[in-house]
Formats: structure tokens, sequence, C-alpha cells
């Protein structure tokens, strides 16, 4: 039943002369390129493009889609990245033509219900984080990180203060370090600890006058609360530093509790996970951030202000007074962004913890029933996910975890996140979210029994029935090819 004509590389169905769209006579007079364009910007010769049909490409990337995996079609069980389904009811608001519509340039008043819905989600997004100032320019968590990050450096040159330092544990997420050297900051890793929690003997032994802010995902990336959060956060402040909440596990505490409540100074959301905007595949996403309000004057602008006038409320673009300037162009991403607040406003206040309190029990039933198969080394009970480790089997029989993410694949589920947190050995960690129901998860845990008893040297194979087996990752990403030599000249 495949086709595979149509999976082949462009280059390959491409003929001379074959066209999609074929236009129709100028109707103003003609003139030279070189009369419109720059030299500087014209191109030398053509680009080798390949030349098809619509129909030659509208079947080579349907049947391509038909050979991955997305939410729609495969329980997607990757820890960390809160792989929920995307409701339709959503897609199909955010699409609506007063929407889509709207140019990015138009002017404010033709904006007004555009910046009435974001106005909207800044003041949701404060409500559920605490914090009372919002920017949703940031276009991905990674990108919140970094805006925080430089929010926080601007408050701390604003005061005089020279704070170099930003510290975070061994199980923090990697764009944490990243985004603080990007800021110019010196990163502080704390050792590893057996319990998972953030050892405060090791942390007060990191806290000086130069400690600018300490970074930490609560719950953990081991699907752990931090219980010592509030007692982490008072030492922080007692040496002037700031607390920066990594919000990537937030699908376990909306609703329940706030970051601002136990501490925290700011945070970002991920929207595209926690809030069910469609992602994968580097993008697309929205990391806004929420901060204390004696931050607010240092947020990218602009920010979205309200007020009422005779004629009913209006929505105006500001930049706060001290703002590090933009981050992104326009709003933010905002077609996240307007999923993020339809799905926030059909799930109302209940809704939201109730969201939050059935992913938390999904992992822990999954967690209950792997426990004898593949032992979860930190925590009696977790939130939303658990890490579980290959280990004992490896040393058994030489199975890995990417053995098992990879034989998975054949049993049509998608492969959990594997070997992160570093701080666990051959790491599997797996997240259900709130979304999927008992019988794809019971589905799910017997594809894990029957694998770990498999031979090892069918799993070593694995996966048997994918079009891609086992790619160079590390060869792919260091020395890309692409295309194949029917290309032309690179």
């Amino acid at each position: 039943m495949r086709n595979t004509i149509a999976t082949q590389p462009l280059f390959d169905f491409s003929a001379p002369g074959r066209r999609a769209t074929r236009f129709p006579a100028a109707e103003v007079p003609e003139a030279a390129l070189a009369d419109l364009i720059p030299a500087g910007a014209l191109a030398v010769e053509l680009l080798p493009l390949p030349e098809l049909a619509e129909v030659d490409i509208v079947r080579h990337f349907v049947n391509l889609s038909t050979l991955n995996m997305c939410v729609d079609t495969h329980f997607y069980p990757l820890g960390s990245c809160t792989m929920k389904y995307n409701p339709k009811r959503h897609e199909r608001l955010s699409k609506l033509s007063g929407i889509v519509d709207l140019h990015p340039h138009a002017t404010e008043d033709d904006s007004q219900g555009m910046l009435a819905i974001l106005f909207e989600m800044q003041q949701m997004l404060a409500e559920i984080a605490g914090l009372p100032a919002v920017s949703l320019q940031p276009a991905a968590g990674a990108q919140g990180e970094f805006t925080a990050l430089l929010t926080a450096a601007a408050y701390f040159q604003d005061r005089g203060e020279k704070r170099t330092k930003v510290l975070f544990p061994s199980s923090a997420h990697g764009t944490n370090p990243a985004s603080a050297a990007l800021a110019g900051f010196d990163c502080v890793q704390l050792p590893p600890t057996n319990t998972g929690f953030v050892d405060l003997g090791q942390l007060k032994a990191e806290l000086d006058e130069s400690t600018a802010v300490f970074m930490v995902t609560n719950p953990n990336t081991l699907g752990l609360f931090e219980k010592e959060i509030v007692t982490i956060s008072k030492m922080l402040h007692d040496v002037g530093g700031l607390v920066y909440i990594d919000g990537a596990n937030m699908n376990a505490i909306v609703g329940v509790t706030r970051p601002g409540d136990f501490g925290g100074d700011m945070m970002h959301y991920n929207v595209h996970k926690t809030f069910t905007g469609p992602h994968g595949a580097g993008g697309p996403g929205a990391g806004p951030i929420a901060v204390r309000d004696f931050l607010g004057d240092y947020l990218p602008g602009p920010v979205i202000e309200k007020k009422e006038t005779p004629t009913g409320a209006r929505y105006s673009l500001v930049t706060p007074k001290k703002s590090i300037g933009r981050v992104r162009s326009f709003f933010g991403n905002v077609g996240i962004l307007l999923r993020g607040a339809f799905y926030l406003r059909t799930l109302g206040a209940a809704g939201v913890r109730e969201m939050t309190e059935q992913a938390i029990l999904n992992a822990n039933y999954m967690k209950a029933r792997l426990q004898g198969v593949l032992p979860v080394p930190q925590g009696d009970l977790c939130m939303h996910e658990f890490v579980a480790s290959a280990k004992t089997l490896k040393d058994e029989s030489g199975v890995t975890a990417m053995d098992i993410a990879k034989r998975l694949l054949d049993y049509g589920f998608h492969a959990p996140t594997v070997y992160f947190p570093l701080v666990v050995p051959e790491a599997l960690m797996i997240e259900p979210t709130e979304t999927e129901s008992k019988l794809t998860m019971d589905a799910f845990i017997e594809a894990i029994k029957e694998i770990v008893v498999e031979d090892p040297e069918l799993l070593h194979e694995a996966p048997h029935t994918t079009s891609v087996r086992r790619p160079d990752e590390v060869g792919a990403a260091r020395n890309p090819v692409f295309c194949n030599t029917s290309c032309g000249p690179t």
C-alpha cells in the first residue's frame, strides 16, 4: 500500500517544464530585473530547484507524513515534553478570519480584538503563576529563560550590584546553563544527589553576594516536587538573589500551587506544552515569562495594557520604562498563544486543576505498574512524569534503554525520553499526560513487559518495521547531507 515513488527525493521525478501553476501574461510593462533589484541582491544563476506538478508535491509530503509519528496518530510518552493531545476546537478558533486575516502591521485601532485576547492571556498567565507582570514575547521556553535572565541582569545592573553567578541542580534541563551563559553569567552546577532533590548544604556553600539567580525546575526532571522549595527561595532572597522557576513541568502544578507562592521570582511557560499548542520538530512554540512586580519595568516590550474609556475598554501596546528591548517581532508567537488562551477559557479554573490532577494520576498509575519491570530509583510517588532505569536489565542481558525505545516503535508507540536526566543510568523518562486513556496506558505497559523478555539480539537490531532504523544521529548533526547527488551543484 506504500507509495514508494512519491517518497523518493523530489529531484528524482523532476522534469523540465513541469509546473504546479502557470501564471497569466503580465498586465504591466516588462522591466529588466537589473532595473528593479540592486545588482548585489541578484543571483548569478538560477537555483537548481526541482520542477514538479502540484500532485507530485502533495503526494510527496503527504506520504512522508504517514511515515512519521505524531500525537494525532500515536501515544507519545516523551518525558518532560508534555505531548498531550491538541484539541481541534482550539485549532478551529485560532483560524477564524478575524484572527488569521489581521495584518501584523495593523494599527492599534484595527487590532483591538486581538489585543483584547492577548491581554486576557497575560492576565491568566499572571494569575496561574502568582507573578503579576507578564511578557508574551519569547517564542520558546529556552528563549523565555534567556529573556528572564536578561531581565534579572538589567535589574541588578540598575541597582548597581555586580552579580555574576547562576546556580542550577545537576538534574536541570540543558537549556538552563546555556541560557545563563548566553546572558553573560558564570554557570555553577550543584553536585547530583541520591534523593533527586536539591541538597540545601550544597546550595548554601555556593551562595554569596555574587549569586544572581538559582534556576530550578519544579517539579524537577525526575518528576518530584522540591519539598524544600520555600526554604530554597528564602536562602536565595537572604543573599539578594532571585529564584527562577523553569516552567517546563507546569503541567504538574497548574491550578494546584503557584511558583510565586512558593518563592519564585521569575518563570517561563511552555504554552505549546502545558496549554496544548501543537509542537515538535523544533517548533512552533511560545515561552512567555511572568515575573514579580519589581521586575516588571525591565520586561521586553511591548506589553499590552488596558484602560477604561468613555467608549469602553481600550488596549494599547506599551514599552516598560526600563525595558531590555524586544526579543521577538510583533506580539510574540501569536498562533500558539491564541491556542493556549482558548484552551484556558475552555477549561476554566476548575478544569485546569482537574487537568493537573489527571496528569499526576496517570503518571503514578503507570509508575506503579512498571515498577517491577523497570525500577524507578527516586521517589515513592511522582508528579506528572517518572524516570525508570534499565540499568539492571543492561547489566543482566545487555539490553539498553535505547534498545527498549527503538523496539517500542515496532509496537506502535513513540519512545519515552531516554538518557535524561543524566543522574539516572539508562534513563527512560515517561510522561503520559492527562489526555491518555487507561486502555492506551495499559497497552503501553504490556508492550514494555513483552519487550524486556524478548531476545536481546532482536532488540539490539530494533526497530524492524520503520523506513529508517538507527541513523547516525551524531554524524547527521555534524555532517548533514541535505540532498542526494541529483540535486546538482551545491
